[in-house]
């Protein structure tokens, strides 16, 4: 897949890039988890993740925030990564000027800029969040949470118990004309380890289903 290098908020990002399928393919981006602990955008779930997009006709980037890799700057506590999310989606709709929808999905660190992007940008329409670290940082901004999507979380995760992640899913469902779609994978823990055929496989099916054209109503005789 084609190494990109563009210019991000505070200095050159690094990413890889896959060209959607058609005219107006949509677009989805996915972030990487926590730079300061060993997060990249070849961590695995994110690697599976970018993939279950991009066999999907998607135009599908996943990038190294600052200072990771290739990457310039320094780590920045989330502003600064919010902000190279930001960049990276702004360069994915100048590569794709007739792209009208956009999703995002992230792990761990990744999904917590990818719902902050989410409610500061009004074309994207779904997410995707694995091991989403709802203990660890506030998602008080989610209010209301503006688009569908889903959440998955290991079972056995010890950076985040799926009971924090339960009550924040449970906040989000109470809004009105959304739809938070929760799996918790049974045996496996933050890093999805000897599960990444399942969590592939729950992300295909949720794909599958939010991508299928809607039916049109039969004629009344």
């Amino acid at each position: 897949m084609p190494e990109i290098i563009f210019n991000g908020a505070d200095g050159r990002l690094e990413g890889r890039y896959i060209h959607g399928r058609g005219p107006n393919p949509p677009l989805a981006l996915i972030l990487h988890p926590h730079p300061l602990h060993g997060g990249t955008m070849n961590n695995r779930v994110v690697y599976t993740l970018f993939h279950c997009f991009a066999r999907r006709g998607f135009s599908t980037l996943r990038f190294n925030f600052r200072g990771v890799g290739r990457s310039e700057g320094v780590f920045d506590h989330g502003q600064g990564e919010l902000r190279d999310a930001a960049v990276a989606l702004d360069w994915m709709q100048q590569i794709n000027p007739n792209s009208t929808a956009a999703w995002v999905a992230g792990f761990g660190f990744g999904a917590w800029i990818a719902m902050q992007l989410l409610m500061r940008r009004p074309e994207v329409q779904g997410f995707i969040c694995c091991a989403l670290p709802a203990n660890l940082y506030d998602f008080s901004f989610l209010a209301p949470c503006p688009a569908s999507g889903l959440i998955v979380h290991g079972e056995k995760d010890m950076v985040t118990p799926t009971e924090a992640v339960v009550r924040l899913v449970n906040k989000l469902s109470q809004q009105r004309g959304i739809t938070i779609d929760f799996c918790c994978i049974e045996g496996t823990d933050h890093f999805f380890r000897d599960a990444f055929a399942e969590l592939e496989s729950v992300c295909e099916a949720y794909l599958d289903r939010r991508l299928k054209p809607a039916e049109t109503p039969a004629i009344a005789r």
